[in-house]
């Protein structure tokens, strides 16, 4: 399954042009949208409601926090 993932850029706006980040960007992603799709189609087989699920998935992503945070 091959997505068009955006352009990466930096808090400055410049693009992350590294072939090798931008490769482990899309593989990460590729890998999150499997996960998101399987966790959703449980949930649906499961009898939850989509927009919960949907809901419950924005939130989580939400909760993530940047270790990286310049203080």
């Amino acid at each position: 399954m091959s997505n068009e993932w955006p352009k990466w850029v930096r808090d400055d706006g410049s693009v992350v042009s590294c072939t090798e980040k931008v490769k482990v960007m899309a593989e990460n992603f590729d890998e999150l949208k499997q996960i998101a799709q399987d966790a959703l189609e449980d949930g649906l087989l499961m009898e939850v409601s989509e927009e919960q699920m949907r809901k419950a998935l924005h939130e989580l992503v939400d909760q993530l926090i940047n270790p990286y945070n310049k203080i």
